[in-house]
């Protein structure tokens, strides 16, 4: 599942030839199982299976007709998956130099920035949590519920916050080669 964009001199060499000798059906495999493990874990199937698919692409970039042919998919539900996949800060568009068409690229550590924007989300469900606690009652046992929910939800952010102070140190231990082709954080 590469993409047509030449590849640059910086390449590891035998990362050509690696490319070569990949298995197109292994490669395929791979990217449906992987989407179906994220669309159990709750993300959108069609968005799974994009998102999949540039995660095995070398430069982490296709156009929308490139992932329509790669996975069989018409352009409708490309764009429908790339719209959700954007809205989440998972993927960025970018336009093609002298063209109108846009290369849509996964982020640079997209792990560490999905995580990072799941803080968020934890922080104002917590905030809704502590007034729904407040509104029904904290002594009620639906106000004791909602109270215990929004005091997980502040556990999982200090955790989640040093969690990921660790991962940028540990990060920097490991001899992992450089993921090229991700677009900086936007």
């Amino acid at each position: 599942m590469t993409s047509d964009t030449a590849k640059g001199a910086r390449e590891p060499q035998g990362a050509a030839q690696e490319r070569e000798e990949r298995d197109a059906e292994a490669v395929s495999r791979f990217v449906e199982r992987f989407a179906s493990e994220m669309t159990e874990a709750g993300m959108q199937r069609m968005a799974s299976r994009v998102f999949a698919a540039l995660l095995a692409d070398d430069d982490a970039s296709m156009t929308s007709a490139e992932l329509a042919l790669a996975l069989q998919i018409s352009p409708a539900a490309v764009s429908g998956a790339i719209n959700y996949l954007t809205q989440v800060s998972m993927v960025g568009r970018e336009r093609e130099p002298g063209s109108r068409r846009d290369r849509y690229r996964l982020h640079n550590e997209i792990w560490y920035t999905t995580f990072a924007s799941r803080d968020r989300v934890l922080t104002r469900w917590e905030q809704t949590l502590r007034e729904g606690a407040r509104t029904l009652g904290e002594h009620t046992p639906a106000g004791a519920r909602i109270a215990e929910t929004a005091a997980f939800f502040e556990f999982m952010q200090s955790e989640l916050g040093a969690m990921m102070d660790r991962w940028e140190e540990h990060r920097k231990t490991l001899d992992l080669p450089a993921a090229e082709g991700t677009q900086d954080d936007a």
